[in-house]
């Protein structure tokens, strides 16, 4: 049995996204080199249990989120690319797009870039506001389901 999901981004960024930021979605999207420091997802932890049935971390190793590119498998067809282009029209601001698949291990880092894109998303936000940010879908699912990010956390699928 297999737990892959379709993960699908669009969102438009506000035009105050810092150099240092772009250096880094540019990375995470498999678009440029890894920067020294970075920001927007901080920790890449890996927790597995010892013998003794206690959480050990084992590894903190950043790595990519969105790099996937080719043809997608799983389950998940299409290709999967990402992209992050800079628009003049109808606003000013980054525009990052990108269509991968997406285990549940990794919705723990991928919330936390989500999360940073809700914030910078273009438009009015309130702790209340849900923010749209792609669409997701199990694998078997014929219908994608919106991916939302609302009162501080990313609305995962059950």
């Amino acid at each position: 049995m297999s737990d892959w999901f379709e993960c699908a981004l669009a969102v438009r960024l506000s035009e105050g996204v810092t150099e240092g930021e772009v250096a880094e979605l540019r990375w995470h999207l498999g678009l440029g080199p890894r920067p020294e420091a970075l920001a927007i997802v901080s920790q890449y932890l890996c927790v597995e249990v010892d013998d003794f049935g206690a959480p050990v971390v084992v590894e903190d190793d950043p790595y990519p989120l969105l790099d996937q590119r080719g043809f997608g498998s799983a389950g998940v067809d299409g290709v999967l690319d990402s992209r992050l282009d800079w628009a003049e029209e109808p606003a000013r601001g980054w525009t990052l797009t990108s269509r991968q698949q997406l285990h549940p291990d990794g919705f723990g880092q991928l919330g936390e870039l989500c999360a940073w894109l809700a914030l910078h998303v273009r438009g009015v936000h309130g702790d209340d506001v849900a923010v749209g940010l792609g669409t997701i879908r199990f694998y078997e699912d014929v219908e994608p389901q919106p991916l939302l990010f609302r009162g501080g956390r990313v609305e995962w699928p059950a």
